[in-house]
């Protein structure tokens, strides 16, 4: 490697203060950082960011194509929970992204998934007991255990799930947290057993419980939950107790900006700037011990050069030394990956699709924009479906081998025609879809059969898919991603969706362990009781 300097107004985010000074490179690391009155005044050099809490697989890029976007909003790093494609794959998926993410200069921090499956209320393509867990912590390349998001399971006593955080525990290693809605002595409860973060608060009166419990927060903003505005106060109260993360985000999201533009929304509400550029990259490197740089002498030479310490608008970034993007432009090469995949499921008949006639009340999923959360509505049942209620029809289909279709009914989606479907569905990615006419929604489960995996859109006789190769959830073309769910988002929003991110919101409509309301492919389920509850009452 060669060696360089480079100067400008240097962030010490250790020392807490900001100087004209150069740094200089050998080998990849920080060999020096020293003050120099001469230092250029326009250009800002700092510790690259780091997405404290990200599933890969949700932007729909294999780990190689996710970095070559990232660093060009200045993202050096990420904690990275593979649980979406080991729900699907199981060890063989851990492998497939820890593998990909080794050949390009990005500091992926991968964890051992602590809930494969999340429930035993669906189906999923794979199972981690403890033992399994055990095995995968004694590889190369797992450095903590992932989002622990069975909460009754561990208030519970459950002996597995207790096994797995003793593992975690034995070995040191940070315990993530998922615990939505927690508070007061259970939150206390849920965080003596060994999580030690949670993600999942909407609220700053719940962020607070968790933080006198001894939790970190991860303050949120993905492309379908966003509680930045709910926990930004955070940042006054408790700046050493809070990361930045994006959780899920889609591929549309990330081609316009990663923490990045949390840091400079943060600045922009009037928080302290040292504390802001500490959440965004000091926090998460400590409390993870990420092999991340920080800008000290012997680190690894990881950081960015900005234009400013409002907008943070990157102009490059650099990986162990090597200027990864400049000027908004990536220069990580793409890396080729061969198709992986588990889908056993065969053409479904629209008459699996049909609901009975009935009097008395229905449950009803309400989807919230912007939110994981969902309401249980109870409607008239002559009323289910009707577009003009906007209470549609939502189908769950096991992907992994044929079974009975379970079918429920949603509000929120507002389609006025046609159907969506997406194999990209927590946590278990069996297919999910939401549609106006049985027809169509079998129509769109059955493309995604076609092509084992990946979004779809229905409307009438004309099928729109995206592919998604690696997984049913990811692809190794981002570009091609990037495009393709922007045209189908551009499509559903066409048949009458008002959400925001109509195919991210749909992608939630089968995470059990978020309340309320939810369908998996056994059935409808309450997320606050945790148990199965008939359709019609």
């Amino acid at each position: 490697m060669s060696s360089f300097s480079i100067s400008g107004q240097i962030v010490d985010v250790t020392a807490g203060h900001i100087f004209p000074g150069t740094v200089e490179v050998s080998n990849g690391r920080i060999v020096a950082v020293r003050h120099d009155a001469n230092a250029r005044t326009n250009r800002v050099i700092l510790p690259g960011f780091v997405d404290a809490h990200v599933h890969i697989e949700s932007s729909m890029m294999v780990p190689s194509e996710f970095a070559r976007f990232a660093v060009v909003h200045g993202t050096v790093g990420t904690v990275s929970d593979p649980h979406e494609i080991a729900n699907v794959l199981g060890p063989e998926g851990i492998e497939l992204m820890v593998e990909n993410g080794k050949r390009v200069p990005f500091k992926f921090h991968f964890g051992a998934p602590a809930c494969v499956p999340a429930t035993a209320f669906e189906t999923a393509g794979a199972t981690l007991d403890a033992t399994a867990i055990r095995k995968l912590f004694a590889r190369p390349g797992l450095k903590y255990l992932a989002e622990v998001m069975n909460f009754p399971g561990v208030l519970g006593g459950d002996p597995d799930l207790l096994a797995k955080i003793a593992a975690a525990r034995e070995l040191g290693l940070p315990i993530d947290g998922h615990a939505p809605g927690l508070r007061g002595e259970q939150a206390r409860l849920y965080a003596a057993a060994g999580p030690n973060t949670d993600h999942e608060c909407t609220t700053l009166a719940e962020a607070e419980d968790k933080i006198a419990a001894g939790m970190s927060i991860l303050i949120r903003e993905g492309s379908a939950a966003r509680n930045f505005a709910a926990l930004h106060p955070l940042l006054k109260s408790h700046p050493d107790r809070v990361m930045f993360c994006s959780d899920d985000l889609h591929p549309d999201a990330l081609l316009h900006g990663h923490i990045n533009r949390l840091a400079a929304r943060a600045v922009a509400e009037g928080h302290d700037l040292m504390a802001v550029i500490r959440t965004a990259t000091l926090n998460p490197v400590l409390h993870y011990g990420l092999a991340v740089g920080l800008l000290q002498t012997g680190d690894p030479a990881d950081f960015i050069v900005v234009n400013d310490l409002t907008e943070f608008r990157v102009r490059q970034t650099y990986v162990d030394g090597l200027c990864v993007a400049e000027d908004g432009v990536s220069r990580i090469e793409r890396v080729m990956v061969s198709p992986h995949n588990q889908f056993g499921a065969t053409a479904k008949r629209v008459e699996e699709f049909h609901t009975p006639l009935r009097d008395g009340l229905v449950r009803v999923i309400e989807a919230l924009d912007g939110q994981l959360v969902t309401n249980e509505l109870h409607l008239p049942a002559r009323e289910a479906p009707s577009i003009p209620h906007d209470v549609l029809k939502i189908a769950v289909v096991n992907r992994y081998h044929d079974a009975r279709v379970a079918v429920g009914f949603i509000r929120g989606f507002g389609l006025k025609a046609g159907a969506i479907a997406s194999t990209v569905a927590h946590d278990s990615h069996n297919i999910v879809a939401v549609g106006t006419t049985d027809a169509e929604l079998c129509h769109a489960v059955n493309a995604l059969i076609e092509t084992r995996g990946g979004l779809a859109v229905v409307d009438g006789t004309h099928t729109d898919v995206l592919e998604l190769e690696v997984a049913g959830l990811m692809s190794g073309n981002g570009e091609a991603v990037a495009a393709g769910y922007a045209r189908l988002q551009h499509a559903a929003h066409a048949l009458g969706s008002t959400l925001a991110a109509p195919f991210m919101t749909l992608s939630f409509m089968s995470l059990l362990v978020i309340p309320a309301l939810k369908l998996s492919d056994l059935g409808l389920f309450d997320g606050c009781t945790f148990q199965f509850v008939p359709l019609y009452f």
